[in-house]
């Protein structure tokens, strides 16, 4: 993360991961304090930025992630940098494996306050007609039923005490449609946001908040899980990359952009926000 400039005496620098806001005892004090949150996707990209403008704020920070050694490198500097972290690897498209990693969330930290569904992946990109069903499934696995899995399986745990839920979406599915050969990432894309209002309305009775992050342009890692086939060479395509800082100079489409939004979320800042999208897009989607 990014280290950043401030008059604020409270504000004490830390690793190179960051710095934390300080009290005059030195220990912590933020929006968060005494909240515990838990992030999927927590490895790298808008999921670590999060985990650790989470941890900044005074949260108690739980990571879930696919990859070990992310995950691993994540939750060692956190703890470094003096926050309460813990992990596990889960595949959120595993049901079991999502029910065991939150059981030990709550476990490890008694509670659970904010829940970020971030985990996800741009998967196949082909053409409909040759998309093989078995690519598009395991799209819509990851993000969609992910998503699904994650929010159920945290209910139980934040019906008593209320909460806030957060999904990362995108721009596609939801503002952006002129992408060949992203079908089943706008069509998951655009799933999460359906979810997020229809849960936003069913929870609402429970206190529970459930909104959608929808990103524009970001660096990430996500390329990692990209695979476009060879015959979209031949489908033209209206989008194009725009980067943020071309449109609001100064404001580059960085992960902790992002994170600030996913703060805002777990706060009581937005505790009258439930069941909408925030863009996060510097105005990119607009075009």
């Amino acid at each position: 993360m990014l280290n950043r400039e401030s008059d604020d005496p409270r504000i004490a620098r830390g690793l190179d991961t960051g710095f934390f806001f300080k009290k005059e005892n030195g220990s912590r004090a933020g929006l968060l304090e005494g909240r515990v949150a838990l992030v999927t996707g927590g490895g790298s990209g808008i999921g670590r930025a999060a985990a650790e403008r989470l941890a900044e704020e005074g949260a108690k920070v739980f990571l879930l992630d696919v990859r070990p050694q992310r995950l691993e490198d994540v939750r060692r500097n956190l703890a470094e940098a003096g926050a309460e972290v813990d992990s596990a690897v889960a595949d959120v498209s595993n049901e079991e494996q999502v029910q065991r990693a939150v059981e030990a969330a709550v476990h490890r930290f008694g509670r659970l306050d904010f829940v970020f569904a971030n985990a996800g992946v741009n998967g196949t990109l082909a053409p409909v007609e040759t998309m093989p069903a078995a690519d598009w499934s395991a799209t819509l696995a990851v993000n969609l039923t992910g998503t699904f899995l994650t929010v159920k399986h945290v209910i139980p745990y934040m019906k008593e005490s209320g909460g806030s839920i957060a999904v990362t979406s995108s721009i596609n599915g939801t503002r952006v449609f002129s992408a060949a050969g992203l079908s089943a990432y706008a069509a998951s894309k655009a799933g999460q946001v359906a979810f997020v209002k229809t849960a936003a309305f069913e929870l609402a009775r429970y206190r529970i908040r459930v909104n959608a992050i929808c990103p524009g342009w970001i660096r990430t890692n996500i390329a990692e899980s990209t695979h476009p086939v060879p015959e979209l060479r031949d489908y033209p395509s209206k989008w194009k990359i725009v980067r943020p800082e071309r449109l609001l100079p100064g404001v580059p489409g960085s992960p902790d952009r992002v994170a600030d939004v996913v703060v805002f979320l777990a706060s009581d800042l937005s505790r009258h926000v439930s069941g909408t999208e925030i863009y996060v897009d510097a105005a990119e989607s607009l075009l």
